[in-house]
């Protein structure tokens, strides 16, 4: 309250600007290729067989997906079949990541939060909500934290009005 007795939203005049990870999150469904069914006696890749099925594979299933591919036995996989999957599948999905859904959402924030323009944060005040309804992975928390580090004076993690200090920049002795 002022001396007025009127109600001030302390948090609403503040300078401080909020990051919603969520708001990074893919819009394109995550669908995960598993190899392991186009292998012989689901161990064994035999390359002319494997070749064909992937020719005849029904890759418009996966326009404008994320492709997420792996390998769910302990099959032993040539480096060159993952390339000829890439190589049918980049015609329809959106992006391809090596892995399952899981390892390809962190490779997709990965690589969204890499691209995105940290210096505009330069002296502010950040907030990393914490709180979200999408499975946020917490590898993105720590990513978007070590991109903000060179800029922001401050970052906090949780919401403006119930934060957990993580970084101050110390003052300088001029």
């Amino acid at each position: 309250m002022n001396n007025g007795g009127e109600l001030i939203n302390r948090v609403a005049s503040s300078n401080l600007i909020t990051i919603k990870l969520e708001d990074f999150y893919p819009e394109a469904e995550i669908i995960e290729f598993d190899i392991k069914p186009f292998l012989y006696k689901d161990l064994i890749l035999k390359e002319l067989n494997f070749r064909e099925s992937m020719q005849n594979h029904n890759w418009a299933n996966y326009t404008g997906k994320i492709l997420a591919v792996f390998c769910s036995n302990d099959a032993i996989i040539p480096t060159w079949a993952y390339m000829l999957i890439s190589t049918h599948a980049s015609k329809y999905a959106e992006m391809i990541f090596f892995g399952n859904a899981n390892q390809a959402l962190i490779q997709y924030y990965n690589q969204i939060l890499d691209k995105f323009d940290w210096k505009q944060f330069q002296g502010a005040k950040m907030v990393i909500k914490g709180c979200s309804d999408k499975p946020v992975p917490p590898s993105a928390y720590l990513r978007v934290t070590s991109h903000l580090l060179p800029y922001a004076s401050s970052i906090m993690y949780g919401e403006p009005c119930s934060t957990v200090p993580v970084f101050k920049q110390p003052k300088s002795s001029v």
